[in-house]
């Protein structure tokens, strides 16, 4: 008796049982409708990471589920750090932090993303700079990034020109400058020759004609010589 209520139970068992969360939209999915920290598992069971999860509180979200991999708002962490780092994240996910190049490269590497990238100037102004699609490639590849059309947002398309670069630290160049535009800016970026966008330059207040390049720049929004308060980039699967 109890060997048949066991063969009947068993299958129940196994289909109620839910996959890991590859991302934060598997988590906004499930119902956990609250902005904060969460463990995803890109890669797998044996390979959980904590990130922070925009569930549709902040800025100018809706719909929630967004995986934010960057965030810049208070200058409390330095990011001018090495190859090293930048591959396996560093900083604090419920405050400055990068997630790192190669959980971007497992994320993107199994769906669809599209990217958000939210900002706040000293003034308290806002703005965004939506984009279609977002993707890492393998350390191999070098992270190369994979960008599509700006979708929406009135920041301006400043990601355009690093679009098909390898990510490049101040230990290693991978840019199309002949120096190196980690050294140069004092960041880490997918650097061109060299950048429109410097989210993880020095953490400086506003605009400062004396410090060129070298902030937390989003070119077509503030130009090369304004930081930004604030920045965080994120990214959902694409419906």
């Amino acid at each position: 008796m109890a060997g048949w209520f066991f063969a009947l139970a068993l299958p129940l068992l196994v289909t109620s049982v839910q996959p890991p969360p590859k991302d934060c939209s598997d988590i906004y999915n499930s119902g956990h409708k609250v902005s904060g920290v969460y463990p995803v598992y890109p890669a797998g069971l044996q390979s959980p990471v904590e990130v922070y999860c925009d569930m549709g509180c902040e800025s100018y979200n809706e719909i929630g589920g967004w995986t934010v991999f960057q965030r810049r708002l208070d200058g409390s962490l330095n990011f001018y750090r090495n190859w090293e780092e930048y591959k396996n994240g560093f900083g604090f996910k419920d405050g400055e932090y990068w997630l790192g190049l190669e959980w971007l490269h497992q994320l993107t590497g199994k769906r669809k993303f599209e990217l958000k990238v939210d900002m706040v100037d000293f003034e308290g102004n806002k703005a965004f700079a939506q984009y279609s699609t977002f993707s890492v490639g393998s350390e191999e590849e070098g992270y190369k990034l994979t960008v599509g059309d700006l979708a929406s947002g009135g920041a301006g398309n400043s990601l355009a020109h690093h679009n098909g670069q390898k990510f490049s630290t101040f230990d290693k160049d991978q840019d199309s400058y002949d120096g190196n535009c980690a050294k140069t800016y004092l960041g880490a970026f997918w650097y061109n020759g060299c950048h429109h966008a410097n989210p993880n330059g020095i953490y400086l207040w506003g605009k400062d004609a004396t410090y060129y390049g070298i902030g937390v720049n989003w070119y077509h929004w503030k130009g090369h010589e304004y930081s930004l308060k604030f920045i965080s980039m994120k990214i959902r699967p694409v419906k």
